[in-house]
């Protein structure tokens, strides 16, 4: 059985959480406190990140490279599309929210509010809140342009674009932290993405000290 090591609110934990159960991979999940630096996950990822996988005997890290491992492990159901085209369109988007919108808006919003916490480094900058409490609107707008004129975000399949946005937004929705009547797209398309058997274990999740909103796990909001 494979092992991932990872923290529940992490949205890169939660997208090779997702390739996983879409592909019906059996998984143990074991927390690691990564910014204590443990000698021992250092042994396995020297640069104190998570996700890592262990699985088919090889420790394997970062949660993109960890994705298209899986992708060409176990190909179906694919999580790719077979054109050159369409898979450069899924690697951008998975880019843009695992790049663009963590820095402007997970990084700001979940990271100041939970993480800090957790970690004890200190209090929410009000600045930094702020600043991501506005460019999620800006984010939530581009796909709901995206959703006009497709059916799922990178094109007329579910791809690991799909899980990489939910990954992040699940994290955010998990703090309350999205404004799911912006865009009707974007709400139904989250609603067909947390409704697949591949969401249940990420709805289950319950951080000590940050109880989860009602709707969270309520797969009609």
């Amino acid at each position: 059985m494979a092992t991932l090591y990872h923290v529940p609110l992490s949205p890169f934990c939660r997208k090779v959480r997702l390739s996983l159960a879409e592909k019906r991979i059996e998984c143990q999940l074991v927390e690691e406190r990564y910014w204590e630096r443990s000698p021992e996950f250092l042994r396995r990822n020297p640069a104190a990140k998570v996700p890592v996988l262990k699985m088919d005997g090889r420790i394997l890290s970062e949660s993109a490279a960890i994705c298209e491992y899986i992708e060409e492990k176990h190909p179906e159901p694919s999580l790719m599309p077979a054109n050159p085209e369409e898979r450069f369109e899924v690697r951008r988007l998975v880019s843009w929210f695992d790049d663009k919108f963590q820095h402007e808006v997970t990084a700001n919003l979940l990271y100041e509010r939970v993480n800090k916490k957790l970690m004890k480094s200190g209090y929410p900058e009000s600045k930094n809140v702020k600043a991501g409490a506005q460019k999620i609107k800006f984010h939530l707008d581009y796909m709901s342009w995206l959703l006009d004129h497709r059916r799922w975000l990178a094109g007329n399949s579910l791809s690991l674009a799909d899980f990489a946005a939910a990954a992040h937004l699940s994290c955010l929705d998990y703090i309350s932290d999205v404004d799911w009547d912006r865009s009707v797209n974007v709400r139904d398309w989250y609603s067909k993405i947390k409704s697949r058997p591949a969401f249940r274990s990420i709805l289950a999740d319950v951080v000590p000290g940050f109880p989860p909103p009602l709707h969270y796990a309520d797969l009609d909001f």
